[in-house]
């Protein structure tokens, strides 16, 4: 069955991708047009070349390829520093012909390796790219990053609680009790521009301040890419940006994206001296039960796998990198 192709710009293909992305089985903040297109525009590699390509067959748009070629190497847009999860568009029930299609526009293409990181484990892509490729002749790898963690939630906060490790129920329960105790505290929700502009100076204060590896992290291309990101979000409605007042202080952030009936903790921080009361933590926990009385599905924490996740009963997904070589 014949297909065609298109090499397409952000400007063309936005409203389509944001069509399809809902009918694709990956569909997540990361695979929206305005996530990527806000990082491109922000964090662009020098000599990098963008090529989004639309694949088309009988009229119908099976699949978008965000795509990227430097000196041999094709790689998803984005890397793995400020994006949790990659993937292709694709229409379900139509990954067969898709992928087909992908291989014979790269087959025409100059590379030595296709890497495409950050899929999780469901993914079309390493269900049906890997298994064509291997047909076709090439090398095929298939490597573990590593494991996304969070939390199916449940209808009501006790419910959760009851889920929770019988100890790790007990040191929320007595972190909740201490900071409601002894500390004059609020919870700050923000979620409109005007807001969110005015408070990321202190976000990124407190993130920068909660740990040294963070700091480091924060250069000043990221910290221009979290503001361009975090009012682009806030003006699609994704983004929620929350801060814990301690006696009128704002101690912990947290920003996260409200996408897909899924809430993502995507970054945070806290300031140390309210160390002992552990701000940070318990900000976390209270995005969460926040989400479950907004009746979110689920509570994604993203990469990595720091120990607070796991004491708010999070179990990971499986992360790969699957590389394609010549």
């Amino acid at each position: 069955m014949a297909y065609s192709l298109q090499i397409e710009r952000f400007q063309t293909i936005e409203d389509e991708w944001t069509h399809l992305l809902p009918q694709s089985v990956s569909n997540n903040i990361f695979l929206t047009p305005c996530w990527q297109r806000t990082w491109w525009e922000s964090m662009r590699p020098p000599g990098q070349e963008l090529r989004i390509i639309k694949f088309v067959e009988e009229g119908t748009t099976i699949g978008i390829a965000p795509l990227t070629f430097q000196q041999g190497v094709v790689t998803f847009l984005g890397g793995t520093d400020l994006w949790d999860i990659h993937d292709f568009i694709v229409l379900r029930s139509r990954e067969g012909r898709f992928f087909q299609a992908l291989l014979g526009y790269l087959e025409g293409e100059d590379w030595k390796e296709v890497r495409l990181e950050s899929l999780l484990g469901e993914s079309p892509a390493l269900s049906h790219l890997a298994p064509l490729a291997m047909e076709k002749g090439y090398r095929v790898e298939r490597v573990m990053e590593g494991n996304l963690m969070g939390v199916a939630l449940p209808h009501t906060w006790d419910d959760y609680l009851t889920g929770l490790r019988k100890k790790d129920r007990h040191e929320l329960r007595r972190k909740l009790r201490r900071l409601e105790g002894e500390a004059d505290f609020r919870i700050e929700q923000l979620n409109d521009v005007s807001s969110v502009s005015q408070a990321m100076d202190d976000f990124l204060h407190l993130m920068a301040q909660s740990r040294e590896e963070k700091a480091q992290f924060l250069t000043s291309a990221r910290g221009s890419f979290f503001r361009d990101m975090a009012l682009e979000m806030a003006r699609r409605g994704f983004l929620q940006l929350f801060f814990l007042q301690v006696g009128g202080t704002r101690t912990a952030a947290a920003v996260c994206f409200d996408y897909n009936n899924v809430r993502s903790l995507y970054n945070s921080g806290h300031n140390t001296e309210y160390a002992s009361l552990g701000t940070g933590f318990v900000l976390n926990a209270l995005c969460l039960q926040k989400a479950i009385c907004e009746g979110k599905e689920y509570f994604d924490m993203l990469r990595g796998e720091e120990p607070y996740k796991q004491h708010l009963g999070a179990t990971g997904r499986e992360l790969y990198c699957l590389s394609l070589f010549r």
